[in-house]
């Protein structure tokens, strides 16, 4: 029988990364091959499973990520830009799977990530969730139906602890509402107002962000106009929801050609 894929945990104690073992370890076609940590991390050359306060798994957490993406064919990642940058092409020398579920890159982070993907297979998302995915196609087909005298607002909400904004997914939400537009988002974003701001600039995309409590994710596409409004909305209240889209998308790009996808690919939601 052949050995189901390894996957490496990036960042394997923080919230997210410790999600994803838990669910690696119950699933029946993955397995978890190895766990790495930044240099000099408390957990770096402990028994992950007792780091985690558990029993051992038998896995090193390690700081080397060449040496432990080798020995992986996938790995998953919510971590920093710049990790995930160099990650990217530690992964590609690997040929392992790479899947990004790290916000807040810039362009030139984005550059990096596709040379990256000349050499290996990696799926990107500002958001893994199903849920979210089918927001993103439902947005880009309303405001392709809609006129410029529709008013697109876009808010997104999640916990205290998090440190870009707007959020990966709010960003996602805002690119498929531009393409459904025909518009660059870039040249319509409208992403802060204070004080007297004058009238809102017909055709603007705009962005607020919320951030308070445990709040997992919550987003809201707001298409108004005079006399009516439409409201589409996904709210996550399990972050279990992001692991198995990432852990979905490592097992998807097994037999995948070398380049850059994203969840519509894994979904089949493309059109």
């Amino acid at each position: 029988m052949t050995e189901a894929p390894g996957v490496v945990v990036t960042g394997v104690s923080g919230r997210m990364g410790q999600m994803l073992v838990r669910e690696i370890l119950a699933h029946d076609k993955l397995r978890l091959a190895g766990a790495l940590e930044r240099a000099g991390h408390d957990w770096v050359g402990r028994d992950l499973g007792t780091a985690m306060g558990g029993a051992e798994l038998g896995v090193t957490v390690s700081d080397d990520a060449l040496e432990t993406f080798a020995k992986a064919q996938a790995v998953i990642d919510f971590t920093a830009p710049a990790a995930t940058v160099e990650f990217a092409g530690l992964a590609a020398q690997a040929r392992a799977v790479h899947v990004i579920g790290t916000t807040g890159m810039s362009d030139e982070d984005l550059q990096k990530i596709h040379i990256a993907a000349r050499h290996a297979v990696i799926v990107r998302a500002g958001n893994m969730s199903l849920g979210v995915n089918l927001l993103t196609q439902v947005t880009k087909q309303v405001a392709e139906a809609l006129d410029i005298d529709w008013d697109i607002e876009i808010i997104e909400a999640h916990h205290n602890r998090k440190v870009d904004a707007p959020s990966g997914t709010a960003l996602m939400l805002g690119e498929a509402a531009a393409e459904g537009r025909g518009v660059d988002l870039d040249e319509v974003s409208d992403r802060g107002r204070d004080g007297i701001t004058g009238a809102r600039k017909q055709g603007d995309i705009g962005f607020h962000a919320v951030r308070g409590g445990d709040v997992v994710g919550e987003h809201e596409v707001i298409f108004a106009a005079a006399g009516e409004r439409i409201t589409l909305k996904h709210i996550a209240s399990d972050r279990a929801l992001f692991a198995r889209g990432a852990l979905r998308a490592a097992l998807w790009g097994q037999d995948k050609a070398p380049g850059e996808y994203d969840m519509l690919d894994v979904l089949g939601l493309k059109g």
